[in-house]
């Protein structure tokens, strides 16, 4: 049986070009502009987060990455090779873990294996994402008998099974209570710290921004383009009553019209 360090060893991180990007939608008679000249790179195995007025655009940038949708305009490249479609190794993580009821948590997280026939091959890896997710021993559990982080547990090891080189999380921990929301923050990091995959995160969350990226990039309003690029330059034991992150609250708070 495959081991849970196996799946961290195969996992490494893609790096990722957003250039010039432009997008738009048709609204009837009318073109509605979500994104403009967005210009940005995303390191192997960095963690980057999304923040910016809602409607801005973000989520629309996450399945532009995720290779759901083609940009207007510019391009989106992972390792130097343009996205024109979806890849398991891009994987989106949702606010709503979208798990099937009738499913156990140990088919839920093998859909995509299933999806793509190869269960008999690499099903190994689905105990293994589920150890890596602290979900040993709830293997033949229904999403009715989980409490809400341990929903986006199985969605995570969903992910994961994939072997993914990229995680775009769409505000997963939104509707989490704040005590599992923080929790699930730190796993989160450690679980990037250990596997080295790539992240790319919207959220509403300053503080929560501040606590798990390496950098955050600040949009406007729709047409979304880049305010601010601000690396954290701090380990990831953060505090979020440190000076350093109290005064980068503040800085991304006025960006975005706020004042405390």
């Amino acid at each position: 049986m495959v081991e849970a360090a196996s799946i961290q060893d195969l996992l490494t991180g893609l790096a990722l070009d957003v250039r010039h990007v432009s997008h738009r939608f048709a609204l009837g008679d009318r073109d509605l502009q979500v994104l403009d000249d967005v210009s940005f790179r995303v390191d192997p195995g960095e963690f980057v987060a999304l923040l910016g007025p809602s409607g801005c655009g973000k989520s629309t940038l996450l399945r532009l990455v995720a290779g759901l949708d083609r940009p207007t305009e510019g391009s989106v490249s992972g390792d130097g090779v343009e996205i024109a479609g979806p890849h398991p190794s891009r994987v989106i993580m949702f606010q709503d873990p979208t798990l099937y009821p009738w499913r156990t948590v140990r088919a839920n997280a093998g859909i995509g294996l299933e999806a793509r026939g190869e269960l008999k091959t690499h099903g190994a890896r689905i105990g293994a994402a589920l150890r890596l997710v602290g979900l040993e021993g709830f293997e033949t559990a229904y999403p009715h008998q989980l409490s809400g982080g341990m929903a986006q547990r199985v969605a995570l090891a969903r992910a994961l099974v994939n072997e993914p080189r990229l995680l775009l999380l769409d505000e997963p921990l939104g509707k989490l209570d704040s005590l599992t929301r923080l929790s699930m923050q730190r796993e989160l990091i450690a679980l990037r710290e250990r596997s080295g995959f790539s992240v790319l995160m919207v959220t509403h969350d300053v503080e929560e921004a501040l606590l798990m990226a390496d950098r955050v990039i600040v949009f406007s309003d729709r047409p979304a383009r880049i305010k601010a690029d601000l690396k954290i330059d701090l380990d990831t034991a953060r505090h979020r009553d440190d000076p350093r992150l109290v005064a980068l609250r503040r800085e991304i708070l006025a960006l975005l019209g706020l004042t405390t």
